[in-house]
């Protein structure tokens, strides 16, 4: 079975309290929870008028082996800790997204894996890099330690203590 790493994020709300209700929902249904990043703040990446981010990175061994499967659940999450779809990069009470699951390449219109955009996001990289250095983008042939060497993203990502 693949090893499915996500990032969580959320700016609404209490957020350490969201990220922690996902994890414990994740561990509920989506597969046992292998390792967790540190926690990191960071500006809000895209849209910048709204609150700072929370972001941590996630390790899990997943319950299902098909990714529509496994993201089906991810969006049930969401819903159920209460994400509204409103503005594209707007602020968010929780976002899991799948950044990778093993070496599977997935291009789908539902679905793309690896995360499009995990190599340009040092808010990515950075949590993931701490359960993940040594694991090799599928796609790009590099390990994400080396992806973050290479990562010209200029946004502060800092440690929570």
């Amino acid at each position: 079975m693949n090893d499915l790493y996500v990032l969580l994020g959320g700016n609404l709300g209490n957020r350490e309290e969201n990220l922690a209700n996902a994890i414990s929902m994740l561990r509920e249904k989506v597969g046992t929870i292998e390792d967790l990043s540190f926690t990191y703040e960071t500006a809000a990446w895209g849209k910048t008028d709204q609150p700072d981010f929370l972001n941590q990175a996630v390790k899990i061994k997943p319950y299902k082996t098909e990714p529509i499967n496994i993201l089906t659940d991810i969006l049930q999450i969401e819903l159920d800790l209460g994400r509204q779809r409103i503005e594209h990069w707007g602020a968010r009470v929780i976002d899991i997204d799948i950044l990778l699951l093993g070496d599977e390449i997935v291009n789908s219109q539902r679905l793309t894996i690896p995360h499009p955009q995990l190599q340009h996001r040092k808010f990515a990289l950075i949590p993931l890099n701490d359960i993940a250095s040594d694991v090799v983008h599928p796609v790009l042939k590099k390990t994400i330690s080396e992806l973050l060497v290479l990562c010209i993203d200029s946004l502060e990502v800092r440690r929570k203590e």
